[in-house]
């Protein structure tokens, strides 16, 4: 037995942990205790990497990263959209853009939006939106004026598609003998827009050059709109168009004012269940002890047996330990296998119970859908964790073994 697990020692460990008998049997429930302790810890991270993702690869790439705006209007010209952009700004590209809050009509509903009109050369580089339309692309809107591009959602709420027209409704009123009356205008459908996500249900994009005519900007914009080189570059790239903007009252804003929060959010939250549910895996973890002390308990005959033959409490101490990594190595793998295939199953058994119970479970989230995302990373930090539990939940039992006394024993036998 000099080697620290050698063939003999694999062998006794495995005996008893698969011997017949009525302990063998506590153990098994030990370590049916860590393997659902497991599964549940992987589905939680899983879910959770999975808002992560998406909240970074669909939902910031659809928004701009970051926004120099005005309420008065600046010119369409203005000396930033001409500047080259230096490296360092953080700055990848600009677009000019208008945006405005309304209602859209159509067959007798009302929907509240958030129009932005864009230029479609330039709003590509700053959003990905064009990846998630049905039909075409952004230049459709500028094939002529008031065409209009609606999200998914909102296309089935109001019951309109491709080819249809509705009513767009801006709260900027113009006077009349009559009043006041809203701004509106007449606009042909010309693709739909299914992202998944809050903006199918708010998001409407008209061409620069209508939401100009619609609120009488002519030659003006609202701002700029930007993506950044990398996401997390929110310091250097509102340093530089602060110093730009300097002299005129245009606001600055990144991502991180916006969905910051959310961000910072979901990142604690991995944290938080990470810790919550490392500390369940630790309590059935050291379940296995007493399944390890009542065996100890059966097998001390066996034990004073190896002591007479020479075996040293060394040799008894690696026994048990290698017992006990047998029981929670078995565990582990067991629980991240079953973990990993719920996860994966998942999101088809969220879509099947929502679709047909008609329920919107994740109507208070940014994405209409449940997302998973299990990571090689994660798993080998469970997969370590729990081995490193279970080897020191089996010293005690382990040393309680070598604390037997074969004279003492075999007397009773």
């Amino acid at each position: 037995m000099s080697h620290p697990f050698s063939n003999l020692t694999v062998f006794i460990a495995m005996r008893y942990a698969w011997g017949s008998g009525v302990m063998s049997y506590v153990s098994k429930l030990a370590l049916a205790g860590l393997v659902l302790s497991i599964t549940v810890l992987v589905l939680v991270i899983s879910v959770v990497n999975g808002f992560d993702r998406e909240l970074r690869d669909r939902v910031l790439a659809l928004l701009p990263h970051v926004s120099i705006s005005s309420d008065q209007g600046i010119p369409a010209d203005h000396p930033l959209m001409l500047t080259e952009l230096p490296a360092a700004s953080g700055l990848e590209s600009l677009a000019p853009y208008i945006q405005s809050t309304g209602l859209v009509a159509a067959n007798g509903r009302i929907q509240p939006v958030e129009m932005t009109g864009v230029e479609a050369s330039s709003y590509n580089r700053v959003s990905r939106v064009e990846d998630y339309l049905r039909a075409g692309t952004l230049a459709g809107l500028e094939e002529k004026n008031f065409t209009i591009i609606i999200g998914a959602k909102l296309a089935r709420q109001l019951e309109v598609g491709i080819g249809d027209d509705l009513v767009l409704m801006l709260p900027n009123a113009q006077l009349s003998i009559a009043g006041a009356i809203a701004r509106q205008r007449r606009f042909e459908i010309v693709d739909v827009f299914e992202s998944q996500s809050q903006l199918d249900g708010s998001g409407v994009f008209v061409s620069l050059r209508s939401a100009q005519l619609l609120l009488r900007m002519r030659g003006e914009i609202h701002g700029f709109q930007g993506r950044l080189t990398d996401l997390f570059a929110t310091y250097d790239a509102r340093q530089f168009l602060q110093q730009a903007v300097a002299m005129e009252r245009l606001t600055v804003r990144t991502w991180m004012s916006t969905h910051g929060n959310l961000y910072q959010a979901v990142a604690v939250q991995k944290v938080t269940m990470f810790i919550l549910f490392s500390f369940l895996v630790a309590v059935a973890a050291f379940n296995l002890v007493s399944g390890l002390m009542m065996m100890v308990e059966q097998r001390k005959s066996d034990i004073a047996v190896l002591k007479s033959m020479g075996a040293d409490n060394r040799s008894l101490l690696k026994v048990f330990c290698c017992l006990g990594l047998l029981l929670g190595g078995g565990g582990t793998l067991l629980g991240l296998a079953l973990g990993v295939s719920l996860a994966l199953f998942l999101p088809w058994l969220y879509a099947q119970f929502a679709g047909g119970f008609g329920l919107d479970l994740m109507s208070q989230y940014f994405i209409s859908y449940l997302p998973v995302d299990v990571q090689v990373a994660d798993l080998l930090t469970v997969g370590a964790i729990s081995t490193v539990l279970t080897l020191l939940a089996s010293l005690y039992p382990a040393l309680q073994a070598t604390r037997l006394l074969p004279s003492r024993i075999l007397a009773n036998e």
